[in-house]
């Protein structure tokens, strides 16, 4: 099935102990590049976070928003360090007996000294946090996963559509060029007969410049090139998968093949078609810009 490159995707999960939002979003990029916002505290998680989603997405640049709150009991404890403390007393003391000053030392003050109550945070259960977070980004990623696939559908009908008609066109120039021979052709000979007024014309002379005009204008082999390019879009639009890049490079050829005819084009009914040809083909390859 083939996939668009933007898409969104959530997912919320709300219990007892906890909630946990996870949001993706996405547009156009060569590469597949992730931006992941979250709380500190799951930092650690990034290496498989960013593991998790290449199983979801190949191409794209993702945005990733996740929110964690935990109900449960708070993860941050408070330490006393004794050591420290002791230390603080025993110098308050010193200054007091060097100069003199009033021992006004309490409890409340000696807490208040630097380090002496510390925040720690508790060891984390990483198995289990990471349960949590797996299941909310996957149930995420795979909504994200559905709305490209939906836009990637309807992208695939309209070049679909968009390659029919350019088929149309290369049918139009096909039955077209042959006439432009017998045109100059007949042309020739009206002239020659004119400038000869009534003698006898060289037919093998008119003929080798009518090959030498038929070789200068031929397209068919671009015809047969572009015709297979289109064809081959279509089955590998059909087949579907990641198939972006190699789209804009079948994209590139058949512009390629546009040129040559537009340059060879001998007649305004074909250089016409060979425009809109390559305007076709313009359209289809900013369309293949957003297939993953």
């Amino acid at each position: 099935m083939i996939r668009s490159m933007t898409g969104f995707g959530r997912s919320e999960t709300v219990t007892e102990g906890y909630k946990l939002i996870v949001e993706m979003k996405a547009v156009n990029h060569r590469y597949s590049e992730f931006s992941i916002k979250m709380p500190k505290k799951l930092n650690f998680f990034e290496a498989g976070i960013r593991t998790l989603l290449k199983e979801y997405i190949n191409r794209g640049k993702v945005d990733i928003f996740i929110t964690y709150e935990d109900y449960r009991e708070s993860d941050v404890c408070i330490k006393y360090n004794p050591e420290i403390a002791k230390t603080y007393l025993d110098y308050l003391r010193q200054i007091e007996s060097e100069f003199g000053v009033r021992d006004d030392i309490t409890v409340t003050r000696l807490a208040g000294m630097p380090d002496v109550l510390t925040r720690e945070e508790q060891t984390v259960d990483e198995d289990a946090l990471w349960e949590i977070l797996e299941a909310g980004i996957r149930k995420a990623a795979e909504k994200f996963v559905q709305t490209r696939q939906v836009e990637g559908e309807h992208l695939k009908e309209d070049l679909i559509g968009k390659l029919n008609g350019m088929l149309d066109m290369v049918d139009h120039i096909e039955q077209e060029s042959p006439k432009l021979v017998q045109q100059y052709r007949e042309k020739l000979e009206a002239k020659v007969q004119e400038l000869l007024d009534g003698s006898n014309i060289d037919e093998s002379r008119i003929a080798a410049e009518v090959v030498i005009y038929a070789d200068k204008i031929c397209v068919d082999e671009e015809t047969v090139r572009l015709r297979s390019h289109i064809n081959s879009t279509k089955e590998i639009l059909s087949g579907g998968g990641s198939v972006g890049r190699k789209l804009d490079f079948i994209a590139q050829e058949m512009n390629r093949e546009a040129n040559t005819i537009l340059s060879k084009a001998n007649s305004l009914d074909i250089s016409n078609t060979a425009i809109d040809l390559k305007t076709e083909i313009e359209k289809v390859r900013e369309q293949i810009q957003n297939i993953e």
